[in-house]
């Protein structure tokens, strides 16, 4: 979100031709190696979690240590100086949680640290959820190797789900262990790996258990409204206009998606028996394929993600994904302008929220897209 769920390369270092659209990459709010750490669970899947966040701890390094070293090679001096400067931003403006997060580099040595699977039923746009210790329910399942998430996405494609399988930059262990800048997260940008940070120290700052809509939402708005005032500081008019086109690119290919995720939610809530379902469904899914076309071309785009997704089917469990990140996104926007644009009074209604039943909060933030199309 969607930065989500892709393995294309993003967009090229800050200032250089037209933003990608942003959301080409997930970040799994998961804190599941910390859970099998700190609450000594024991399944396979959790073992595989707590493996994989050990190695990725034992390879932090001080980002002061790597730019003081004299090999350090100049493109990652500039990076880390990036990373250093937005991390005190990050704390200093915009009131996000000033610890050991992000003050230190690890070299994972492959482009993504985990790869997420998210399954959806065949005829069912709501995702299925996963419940862990820490983290509470999520929907999604991330995996430290790509072959054990594919073979785990296999299996429920045997089941009858439908899966998106993709790979993930970074993640947060929500405060629990001191999160390091990862190699993976270098792919991007500067003015993207700023945001990142944002978004992350967002899950440190509020997370509600079993409520992946919300934390995502609350932690894409903080994203967006500290990248706007760190480019606003940066005096960026150039890279200022780009991240709103972006924004506006992105905007309309969300509500694309939700706008077919309703009519897919009306169909399944038909009554319709299951071939006709499943011939009616294959029919709005390609309607949506050609939408998105049609909406790149109008965008002046040829967006990897788009094709990566349409040539990979288009699926319940990838739309799905989309509305994780989104849906509550419009709401979180609205409670930002009614704390006036500042940060500290939004936090505070995002906790007030927060502390209210999920059915509450998502009727006060969240959009309708998941109800039957009318």
């Amino acid at each position: 979100m969607v930065r989500m769920l892709t393995e294309s390369p993003a967009a090229g270092a800050a200032g250089s031709g037209r933003a990608a659209p942003r959301r080409q990459r997930v970040r799994t709010l998961s804190a599941l190696g910390a859970c099998a750490l700190l609450s000594g669970c024991g399944s396979t899947y959790l073992l595989q979690a707590a493996a994989g966040q050990w190695r990725v701890l034992h390879a932090r390094v001080p980002i002061d240590t790597v730019l003081a070293a004299p090999r350090t090679p100049p493109e990652l001096r500039a990076r880390l100086t990036t990373v250093r400067a937005a991390r005190e931003f990050a704390w200093r403006e915009l009131g996000l949680p000033d610890n050991k997060s992000y003050r230190s580099y690890a070299d994972i040595g492959r482009p993504f640290v985990v790869w997420n699977v998210v399954a959806a039923p065949e005829f069912s746009v709501h995702p299925r959820r996963w419940c862990f210790p820490v983290a509470g329910c999520v929907a999604y399942r991330g995996y430290f190797h790509k072959a054990r998430a594919r073979d785990f996405a296999l299996s429920l494609e045997a089941q009858g789900f439908d899966v998106a399988l993709d790979g993930v930059p970074a993640y947060s262990t929500l405060g629990k262990f001191a999160d390091p800048v990862l190699s993976s997260m270098l792919r991007y940008g500067d003015d993207q790996l700023a945001a990142t940070i944002f978004h992350e120290l967002a899950h440190q700052l509020l997370y509600v258990r079993d409520d992946s809509e919300f934390n995502e939402a609350f932690a894409t708005t903080v994203e967006d409204a500290g990248l706007e005032r760190w480019l606003a500081q940066q005096g960026a008019p150039q890279r200022m206009q780009r991240f709103r086109t972006a924004q506006a690119d992105e905007a309309a290919f969300v509500a694309l998606l939700a706008r077919f995720r309703g009519e897919l939610a009306g169909l399944y809530a038909s009554g319709a028996a299951p071939a006709e379902m499943r011939e009616r469904k294959a029919a709005i899914l390609a309607r949506l394929a050609a939408d998105i076309r049609a909406l790149e071309r109008s965008q002046g785009g040829g967006y990897a993600l788009y094709g990566e997704w349409i040539g990979e089917g288009l699926n319940n469990a990838r739309l799905a994904s989309v509305a994780t990140y989104f849906d509550c996104v419009p709401g979180f926007r609205r409670l930002l302008a009614e704390s006036g644009g500042d940060l500290a009074r939004f936090y505070a209604a995002a906790r007030a929220l927060a502390r209210e039943p999920l059915a509450v909060r998502h009727a006060r933030l969240c959009s309708s897209a998941a109800e039957p199309a009318g």
